[in-house]
């Protein structure tokens, strides 16, 4: 019975590792420095920070099977302009017969956000989703989508 339970315990501790493993990255960002001019294009910027020992997909991941990195913005009352995204590093992994295109550590992505001459508020807010597939370099995880707003006063 005592095997049993340290069995059952060490494979607790193993999927609890997994998960924090699969949800550690974290999402941030801000929009020209916390204000935009009305009429005229400011820059955004998100940061998906990767931990150590992990990677996510680029955002052209090479490899049929890998989900891409993708990032929407919206708001309401603004434009929102094309996402750029960063190249990614090719890497090999036991799991993959290919190199497949990956992003590690910080990465950022930009747009721009143009608020109209006649907008009336006093601050936008942008709502940012990122889409990713986290894994080691022997297993993915199931793909993810965190979601941040970013806000900016409108002068």
């Amino acid at each position: 019975m005592k095997k049993v339970i340290l069995n059952f315990g060490i494979l607790f501790a193993v999927l609890c590792g997994l998960a924090v493993a699969a949800n550690a990255q974290t999402i941030t960002g801000s929009i020209a420095g916390g204000s935009v001019t009305r009429g005229k294009a400011a820059r955004a910027k998100v940061v998906l920070s990767i931990p150590g020992g992990l990677h996510v997909n680029s955002s052209r991941p090479a490899s049929e099977y890998s989900v891409a990195t993708v990032v929407r913005a919206s708001a309401s009352g603004a434009k929102i302009g094309a996402v750029s995204y960063p190249r990614g590093k090719n890497r090999k992994f036991s799991f993959s017969e290919v190199p497949i295109n990956v992003y590690e550590g910080r990465t950022s992505f930009g747009f721009n956000v143009t608020v109209p001459q006649s907008y009336k508020g006093k601050s936008i807010s942008v709502r940012v989703a990122v889409k990713y597939q986290a894994c080691t370099d022997e297993v993915c995880y199931q793909p993810k989508t965190k979601e941040i707003t970013l806000t900016a006063k409108v002068i």
